[in-house]
């Protein structure tokens, strides 16, 4: 993006900590292409926006990275660059442990439990990122990470030695504990890894498994949803500020609407993925009982790991979690 564009980018934002005025256009980046479930929900939320205020608000969504890239999205929206945008939550775990809570594998591994999971550390997350000059506005859940192999797994003893698909440090963790073998492999060259052998088991979406035609290269797909990692939207607070008090209530309204939307689009996104896969020849199950139980345990081992560097606040929010 050039400078000068940046540069209306930034002084268009300025312009929103003064006054509220009738018929402000924002600006939305989001990593995701249009046909993309998030997109969509968050193009219905510009649309709600937009006739909730009468047209005082008006809100250009920008998809697939085309205003700012993925990184930079967070980063627009603190800075002024952009009023508000999308990114997902745990890009920012390495600036605090609390970012990363919605990808401890195993700590909440359905719709259900993510729900009470995003009830439990909604303040927490809102005070982080309030303390960046962001408001958040709404969480919508990508479908839980699931187990890919080559062959089906009952007993998780069979798991140790195989080669597992590791992209960051969790994976990785989960890999050494599962016993098996992790193998840093881009999603790019996923289908060559398992083709030639070097890769036996993944853990990942069934969005991503439907899209990459997971059965051209594996046979089973274990319905574990390991972890359901969510995008956030957030709003720059000074721009939030300067709304006038109907068009704030309309905005966070519209959020509330969205998030609801989006929770069930990630469920249906789900339910057609798993079919698409199973129509694809895969064959479709849930953990043995015996596999079940060990990934517990790993989840509980996990989840003590990032409370180590969570401390008390992260301790507390587990704690709210699990006695709801």
């Amino acid at each position: 993006m050039s400078h000068l564009t940046r540069a209306g980018l930034f002084a268009a934002a300025l312009s929103l900590t003064g006054p509220a005025v009738a018929q402000q256009a924002w600006d939305m980046p989001t990593p995701y292409a249009d046909a993309i479930f998030h997109t969509q929900n968050i193009l219905q939320f510009a649309d709600d926006v937009r006739e909730a205020t009468g047209g005082n608000l008006n809100i250009t969504v920008h998809s697939a990275n085309s205003l700012f890239g993925h990184a930079e999205i967070r980063d627009a929206v603190r800075d002024g660059l952009v009023p508000i945008g999308e990114f997902l939550l745990s890009r920012l775990a390495n600036e605090d442990p609390i970012f990363a809570l919605d990808s401890i594998p195993f700590l909440a591994s359905s719709y259900d439990d993510a729900e009470r999971l995003w009830e439990a550390s909604r303040d927490a997350v809102s005070e982080r990122l309030g303390q960046q000059g962001l408001t958040v506005l709404y969480a919508v859940p990508w479908p839980g990470q699931s187990l890919y192999l080559r062959r089906d797994i009952t007993d998780p003893a069979d798991m140790a030695g195989l080669s597992f698909r590791a992209y960051n440090v969790a994976t990785e963790r989960l890999a050494q504990l599962l016993g098996a073998t992790p193998t840093q492999v881009e999603e790019t060259d996923i289908p060559t890894a398992f083709s030639t052998g070097r890769v036996e088991a993944m853990i990942t979406s069934p969005s991503t498994g439907a899209n990459a035609q997971a059965w051209d290269f594996t046979t089973h797909y274990i319905d574990t949803q390991a972890w359901l990692p969510k995008n956030i939207v957030v709003v720059n607070t000074d721009a939030f500020e300067a709304l006038s008090d109907d068009d704030r209530a309309a905005l966070l309204a519209a959020a509330e609407a969205a998030e609801t939307r989006g929770w069930e689009m990630s469920r249906a996104e789900t339910a057609e993925k798993i079919a698409a896969l199973e129509a694809g020849g895969m064959i479709v199950s849930q953990p043995s009982e015996a596999l079940a139980a060990r990934l517990q345990e790993i989840g509980a081992t996990m989840t003590a790991e990032w409370e180590a560097t969570a401390g008390p606040d992260g301790a507390a929010v587990v704690e709210a979690y699990r006695n709801q």
